[in-house]
């Protein structure tokens, strides 16, 4: 008795990893991600605040459940910026989003920015935005990172 038991248990549990491995996607693409905005909000902490969008593109047969997605922001290597966000839209097949994330400044993470950047004459400023984004257990994290500069001209504009 004891033994088709787990012999029923064995054979249960080898149908559901097959079949899960029969369901997962093979043809995943892996959704393309950009900054398209990055504005200050009007905050009463002390902190700043700040809005930051991306657009989401899903290359995919299937739409796009994200559950979750963390992200920080470095400037010249210091972290300044992280959060999560749990309150993100399913991103049709071959369809398009805006995402919309609220980050909060990191007050020292800051200091140490601007400490560094009075030490040292530097013309540009370099960024690195990260992201992980959660699209369900049996898919992987997509992985997501924009580095690039921040130059400054002569008139005191910055360009990117």
């Amino acid at each position: 008795m004891l033994y088709s038991i787990r012999l029923f248990l064995i054979v249960a549990v080898c149908i559901v990893f097959i079949t899960a491995c029969v369901t997962t996607p093979t043809d995943f693409e892996e959704p393309s991600v950009s900054v398209t905005s990055f504005k200050p909000k009007i905050s009463t902490n002390i902190s700043p605040q700040f809005e930051i969008v991306l657009h989401v593109t899903n290359p995919n047969r299937e739409p796009l459940q994200l559950e979750g997605m963390s992200y920080t922001i470095q400037l010249e290597g210091i972290k300044v910026m992280s959060g999560v966000a749990n309150d993100l839209p399913t991103i049709e097949a071959y369809g398009e989003a805006d995402v919309k994330l609220n980050a909060t400044a990191d007050l020292l993470g800051g200091f140490q920015l601007l400490a560094g950047l009075m030490t040292e004459n530097k013309e540009h400023i370099d960024y690195e935005f990260n992201a992980k984004l959660d699209v369900g257990v049996f898919m992987p994290r997509i992985e997501v990172s924009k580095k690039g500069t921040f130059y400054e001209k002569k008139n005191d504009a910055i360009k990117f």
